[in-house]
């Protein structure tokens, strides 16, 4: 169910400040956005796989800390960040 390494590594590289960046705000949310877009493809075809629904429960409210976390911090990266990945708010 997670994302493949060359996946991530594609994330972490467009989202990162610099190479090897993976501890920013922004890189952690797109991690986590392509997480979560991998496991909501997984539970449509597996609608019974609760653990797999309380995993992505459980990334849904750590991109969700991070996101209040960076619009505190920048606003304007904020927005920039939702905009790019095609998140609601």
């Amino acid at each position: 169910m997670p994302i493949a390494q060359d996946h991530k590594a594609k994330v972490i590289a467009e989202f990162g400040s610099k190479p090897g960046d993976t501890g920013s705000p922004e890189v952690q949310i797109a991690v986590l956005t392509a997480d979560i877009q991998a496991i909501t493809e997984h539970l449509q075809t597996h609608p019974k796989d609760y653990a797999g629904r309380r995993g992505l429960l459980a990334k849904v409210s750590r991109r969700r800390q991070l996101l209040d976390y960076l619009r505190s911090y920048s606003v304007e990266k904020y927005l920039v960040i939702i905009g790019k990945l095609g998140i609601r708010k």
